[in-house]
């Protein structure tokens, strides 16, 4: 990610602190609302989200609208890996409405 990306995703971090899965649902959905989309190298390597897909599924139980794509990235070790990329396509009012 750009130098700006991995800032965000790191203060996005660094504001919900917990490792259990709520706090997680927290970060990623914070993320995808400020950056558009993360892939699951993100959500895992830099939101600290253990296990984005199930986050994912959980996000969509309670209503919000996430996409999945698939993305090719190249790791720090340059080995090529295929990652989703989650999309958030509607977000929900506080009732739980779209």
């Amino acid at each position: 990610p750009s130098a700006g990306r991995e800032t965000a995703l790191h203060a996005i971090r660094d504001r919900h602190q917990g490792l259990d899965g709520r706090t997680q649902c927290a970060r990623l959905l914070e993320a995808l609302h400020q950056l558009g989309s993360v892939t699951t190298f993100e959500a895992s390597r830099r939101l600290f989200v253990y296990h984005p897909p199930a986050r994912a599924k959980e996000l969509r139980r309670d209503g919000h609208r996430i996409t999945t794509l698939r993305r090719t990235v190249v790791t720090e070790a340059g080995a090529r890996h295929s990652v989703g990329v989650y999309l958030l396509v509607r977000q929900v009012d506080g009732e739980g409405q779209p």
